[in-house]
């Protein structure tokens, strides 16, 4: 349990997931349903089963996919976002809290989504976007992995930890936000982790501290201190932060 931390407190960092996360579905999933080859399905049990991983199933699947720029696009466009989104970011740029996506998905979707609601700056010039990459080619896709161009040991798409550990500073409180299994290996590099579905389950299941969230909106709640400013205070006693969970979290 953490101690009530006083002015001193180091600034947060905050790192989020976007498929089904801030997007309030997989838009890969979405593309691959519609626009690819049924057989995408089969790679995708073979990454739930451990068997691949994420970079590996992501880059077989896309294969797959057959559709103009046109059509992606306008699938893009119809992505339902989390409603609350917009002005949590907004509330982090406000109180100089830096802000991160991190995300198997791609870097074609993701900017388009975030420009689409309004969203400009580091997010959408890339310096604090790390994603897989994607360029359309006639009717097909292209793909890359630039994070890190090393395999993680896991086979990740884009390796989280990794991402967290170089971008989150020296004695900087981290806290992350997730839904989905590709999400579980970021918790172990997090201090503090909002946990919905998949994620949820899976840090119940291992025992790990989390805070359910449903939306942004709750997040915000969670981390507004008393004096309107934001903290990571996890103290039981007047904590913006708590969780169903007192047990160590894990590392990975």
């Amino acid at each position: 349990m953490r101690s009530r931390p006083d002015t001193r407190h180091p600034t947060p960092v905050i790192f989020s997931d976007f498929d089904g996360t801030i997007a309030q579905v997989d838009v890969t999933d979405v593309i691959l349903s519609e626009l690819a080859d049924p057989a995408w399905h089969e790679v995708e049990e073979e990454w739930v089963q451990g068997r691949i991983g994420s970079r590996e199933c992501l880059k077989r699947q896309m294969a797959m996919v057959d559709a103009s720029a046109k059509q992606l696009d306008a699938l893009i466009d119809a992505v339902p976002l989390d409603p609350h989104f917009g002005e949590f970011h907004a509330l982090m740029r406000e109180h100089g809290i830096p802000f991160y996506v991190v995300s198997d998905g791609f870097d074609y979707v993701i900017r388009r989504v975030l420009r689409n609601c309004g969203v400009d700056g580091d997010l959408l010039n890339g310096s604090h976007l790390f994603s897989s990459a994607m360029q359309v080619r006639g009717r097909s896709v292209e793909v890359d992995f630039p994070h890190w161009p090393e395999v993680c040991i896991h086979g990740c798409a884009t390796c989280k930890p990794e991402v967290m550990r170089r971008v989150r500073g020296q004695n900087r409180p981290v806290i992350f936000i997730g839904d989905g299994l590709s999400d579980r290996f970021a918790v172990g590099e997090a201090d503090v982790v909002f946990a919905r579905d998949k994620l949820l389950a899976y840090c119940q299941e291992h025992g790990l501290a989390c805070t359910p969230f449903e939306t942004f909106g709750e997040v915000e709640k969670q981390l507004l201190a008393v004096s309107g400013q934001l903290s990571v205070a996890m103290s039981t006693d007047d904590g913006p932060l708590t969780t169903d969970h007192e047990q160590p979290r894990s590392t990975h």
